[in-house]
């Protein structure tokens, strides 16, 4: 992994193998949505900060070394996680926007380099987890993947 490679506030979590990018501010409910999918059989990858590095040409998702294992319980403090180091991004969910009922199928947000499909997501909604959890199933029924943001026809999102 290159050291030098910006961090995104952003918490990765991996199903399956297949990282989700947990974006929003401060207090969106990153680590909230994150510990309800690790209950449901998700591993920790990395909490509040993480790292994209190309990987045979897709990026792929690292924890900060400095906070590897660890995640914020809000109320407990911060605890210690089994995690992994990396996984291959193929969802960023957004917490900060309230989701479409209907949302649109082809949704995509600019992440640094990359253009993710991306859905938004109310992270405190009991159905959450489950929600996120069928998002990427449809993501990866549809064969959609992350590329490359000048290789796509149409820049959709902001860095």
């Amino acid at each position: 992994m290159v050291a030098t490679a910006p961090a995104i506030h952003a918490t990765a979590i991996a199903i399956n193998g297949q990282a989700l990018l947990l974006v929003g501010a401060s207090g969106s409910g990153k680590s909230d949505l994150a510990l309800r999918l690790i209950d449901r059989g998700a591993i920790l990858i990395s909490d509040d900060y993480c790292h994209i590095e190309e990987v045979d040409g897709a990026p792929h998702i690292h924890a900060v070394a400095a906070i590897a294992g660890k995640i914020e319980v809000r109320g407990v403090g911060i605890v210690t996680q089994a995690h992994i180091t990396s996984a291959p991004l193929r969802l960023a969910l957004l917490l900060d926007a309230a989701p479409e009922r209907l949302p649109e199928e082809n949704g995509a947000r600019q992440i640094d380099e990359w253009t993710v499909p991306a859905f938004s997501l109310s992270p405190f909604e009991a159905s959450a987890p489950i929600k996120a959890e069928y998002l990427l199933r449809h993501v990866v029924d549809a064969g959609r993947q992350p590329v490359r943001w000048n290789q796509t026809s149409s820049q959709q999102g902001v860095k």
